[in-house]
C-alpha cells in the first residue's frame, strides 16, 4: 500500500466513522438507560436473576463490561502476534467487526426478561469493538509516514466524532417522535437504534476493508507464533523498568485510568439509576459531553505547552476527584448536566495529554514503537477491568453506586501522588535532545555517503 495516499487514508479513517457509533450511542448514550428500564420492568426492581444468580442489575452490567475488556487484555497480544506473523491484520479486523456489529444488532431482541441473552450480546459487542481497534490501529504505520501519523490519526478521530454524532441525532429524532416514523412507542424506536448502529458499523466498514490490504507472509500458524505478542510485550516491560520516569508515569496512568475510564463508561448508568435521567435526556448529555471533550483536548494541550504535562494532568485529576465527590451528593438533574460537562472537558484533556506524554517519553531511536503502544493499550484496558470490577463490587457490597463513585477518588489520588514523583519535562527534554543528536548523526552519515 502506498503511504500518505489520500484515498487510502480516507478509507482507513472511515472505519472510525463506522465503529465510533457503537461506543457513543450504544455504550454511552442509549443502552445503559434502556437496560436499566427494561430490567426493572421485567423483574419488578433492580434485583435480577442471571443464570439462577440473584444480583443487582447495575452490578451485573459493570461486571459484564469488566469481563469484555478482560477478554481483550488476555487475547489481543496473542492475536496481534499471529496477525503480524501471517500478515493478516485485515482478517482479524473483519472478524471482530462482524462479531461486534452482529451482536449489537442482536440487542434488538433484548427485552429485559431475557437478561442472559442481553448481557451476552453486550459483552460480545464490546469485545468486537475493542478487538477491531487493535488491528485498525496496526494499519496506521502502513498507510502513513512518521511525520504524517499525528494528522492522519487526528483525521480518523474527526471522522469518528462526526459520524457518531450524525447517527446519534437520527436516533434522538426516532425516540422523540416514534409515531412519525411508524413505531408504536419509544421502546421500539430505541431498539431499532441498535439495528441502525450495527448496520452502520458493518456497512461503512466495507470501505476500509476494500482499500486496506493484508500482506501475507506465507508463514503457517504454529505453537511458536502464539507467544510472539507476549514476548514483545515482555521486552517492552523490561525496557520500561529501566526508565524510571516512564515507569512512574505508566503506573500513575494505570491508577488514574481506573477512575477515568470507569466513570466515563458507567456515568450513564449512574445518571439513570441515581438521578433519574431518562434516555432522551441522556442523549442530550452525551452530545454536550462530546462537544466539550474537543474543547478540553485543545485547552489542556495549550496548558501543557505553557505549564508542562505534569501540571496539566494534575489539574485534570483534581477536577475528576471533585466530580466523584460531587456525584456522591448529587440528587438533581441539572447537577448531573453540569457534572457531565466537566467530565467531558476533563475526558478530552486527560486522554489527549496522556497519549502525547507517553509518546514523548519513548526513546527516539526506538524502531518498533508499535510494541510500546501495545503495552500502553494493555495498561489502559487492564485499568478498565479493575476499575469497573471495583465499581460493581462496591455497589454490590454497599448497595449504592454513590459509594462506588466516591471510591473512584482513591484511584485518582494514587495516580496524582505518583505523578508528582516524576520529572516528566526534564525526561522528555532529554529524549528530544537525544533524538536531535541522532538526527544530526544520520544527516552527517548521509552527507558522507553522497
Amino acid at each position: 500500500m502506498e503511504k500518505n495516499n489520500k484515498k487510502l487514508i480516507n478509507a482507513w479513517s472511515s472505519y472510525d466513522w463506522s465503529n465510533s457509533v457503537y461506543n457513543l450511542i450504544v455504550t454511552t448514550a442509549i443502552f445503559p438507560t434502556y437496560y436499566e428500564q427494561v430490567t426493572k420492568e421485567a423483574f419488578g426492581g433492580e434485583i435480577v436473576s442471571f443464570f439462577g444468580l440473584t444480583i443487582s442489575s447495575g452490578v451485573l452490567f459493570t461486571y459484564a463490561i469488566s469481563l469484555s475488556f478482560l477478554i481483550i487484555v488476555l487475547t489481543s497480544p496473542i492475536l496481534s502476534g499471529i496477525a503480524d506473523y501471517i500478515g493478516g491484520k485485515k482478517r482479524f479486523m473483519q472478524f471482530f467487526t462482524y462479531l461486534g456489529s452482529i451482536s449489537c444488532m442482536g440487542l434488538y431482541f433484548f427485552e429485559g426478561a431475557n437478561i442472559e441473552y442481553g448481557i451476552m450480546c453486550s459483552i460480545l459487542a464490546s469485545v468486537g469493538y475493542a478487538g477491531s481497534l487493535v488491528f485498525y490501529n496496526g494499519f496506521l504505520p502502513e498507510i502513513a509516514t512518521p511525520d504524517q501519523m499525528d494528522s492522519v490519526s487526528a483525521k480518523g478521530f474527526t471522522f469518528g466524532y462526526i459520524g457518531s454524532v450524525i447517527l446519534l441525532v437520527i436516533n434522538l429524532a426516532l425516540i422523540l417522535a416514534p409515531d412519525t416514523f411508524g413505531f408504536s412507542d419509544t421502546g421500539s424506536a430505541t431498539k431499532f437504534g441498535f439495528l441502525l448502529v450495527g448496520l452502520w458499523w458493518m456497512g461503512f466498514a466495507q470501505i476500509s476493508f476494500y482499500y486496506l490490504k493484508d500482506r501475507p507472509t506465507g508463514n503457517k500458524i504454529s505453537s511458536k507464533v502464539l507467544g510472539l505478542g507476549l514476548t514483545e510485550l515482555g521486552k517492552v516491560f523490561t525496557e520500561i523498568k529501566a526508565r524510571p520516569t516512564m515507569k512512574k508515569f505508566l503506573l500513575s496512568f494505570f491508577f488514574y485510568s481506573m477512575g477515568v475510564l470507569t466513570v466515563m463508561l458507567l456515568a450513564p448508568l449512574f445518571g439513570s439509576k441515581e438521578v433519574g435521567i431518562d434516555s432522551i435526556e441522556m442523549i442530550v448529555v452525551v452530545l454536550i459531553l462530546q462537544i466539550l471533550a474537543i474543547f478540553g483536548a485543545y485547552f489542556f494541550s495549550w496548558l501543557s505547552s505553557k505549564k508542562g504535562s505534569r501540571f496539566a494532568i494534575s489539574c485534570i485529576l483534581i477536577m475528576w476527584i471533585g466530580v466523584c465527590i460531587t456525584c456522591y451528593f448529587l440528587t438533581i438533574k441539572i447537577g448531573f448536566y453540569i457534572v457531565a460537562g466537566i467530565v467531558g472537558f476533563g475526558m478530552g484533556g486527560v486522554q489527549s495529554i496522556s497519549r502525547s506524554t507517553y509518546a514523548r517519553l519513548i526513546p527516539k531511536a526506538t524502531k518498533d514503537t508499535a510494541s510500546y503502544f501495545s503495552f500502553f493499550d494493555i495498561t489502559e484496558k487492564l485499568a478498565i477491568v479493575i476499575g469497573s470490577f471495583s465499581f460493581g463490587f462496591i455497589n454490590q457490597v454497599t448497595g449504592s453506586m454513590r459509594n462506588s463513585m466516591l471510591f473512584m477518588t482513591v484511584f485518582f489520588a494514587i495516580g496524582f501522588i505518583i505523578l508528582q514523583l516524576t520529572d516528566l519535562e526534564a525526561d522528555m527534554k532529554k529524549v528530544t535532545e537525544a533524538g536531535a543528536v541522532d538526527d544530526a548523526l544520520d544527516k552527517a552519515l548521509d552527507a558522507q555517503s553522497v
